[in-house]
């Protein structure tokens, strides 16, 4: 009977230790450190400024066929929008879109984004939210995901989604709502 009780023990004993164990102790730091960690949940509202047209455009062509269209396959500009409070360009800017987007669809109009917005006001300010991802601009409510940040996004993560409020098909430009979803470590 007690070398029943001794196996018994050694069994609860070695299960125990292969689930909550392992040869480097990387299962039990995680099982501590998760006590600490805190997950919290932004939600973020602006417009975003794609200017074309004018003396200081903030996208600029870089890549294209000679003679064809912005919307031609493998076109892509370099970006450096303003985000604003309100759909009003003149309105408070609190950020820039920087990076540059590209056509990727040869079927339709879609783009690939690589941006960062940098914040410049507000309780953000400093901090940046990294976005990479297919916008198919036809699509009235684009979803695109966040894979990181920096400052108080750092290790961020979520999603934004785009709606094209005014466009200029003569010119280009563009004002696009963001609402914005992230979540990040602290």
């Amino acid at each position: 009977m007690h070398t029943m009780s001794s196996f018994l023990l050694f069994i609860l004993f070695t299960i125990f230790s292969t689930f909550f164990f392992s040869i480097d102790g990387v299962l039990i730091r995680q099982f501590f450190k998760a006590d600490k960690k805190k997950e919290e949940e932004t939600h973020l509202h602006f417009f975003f400024h794609d200017i074309l047209s004018g003396k200081s455009p903030s996208a600029v062509r870089i890549i294209g066929a000679p003679n064809s269209s912005l919307s031609s396959f493998g076109s892509t500009l370099m970006i450096d929008d303003a985000l604003t409070e309100k759909q009003d360009p003149t309105s408070k800017i609190i950020g820039r879109a920087q990076g540059f987007y590209s056509v990727a669809a040869q079927q339709e109009i879609a783009l690939l984004m690589v941006m960062s917005f940098q914040f410049v006001e507000g309780q953000y300010k400093g901090s940046s939210i990294s976005i990479l991802g297919r916008n198919p601009v036809m699509n009235d409510v684009r979803e695109m995901p966040i894979v990181g940040g920096t400052g108080l996004f750092r290790f961020a993560r979520g999603y934004v989604l785009a709606h094209t409020v005014w466009f200029d098909a003569n010119t280009g430009d563009a004002i696009v709502e963001y609402n914005v979803y992230v979540s990040q470590t602290s």
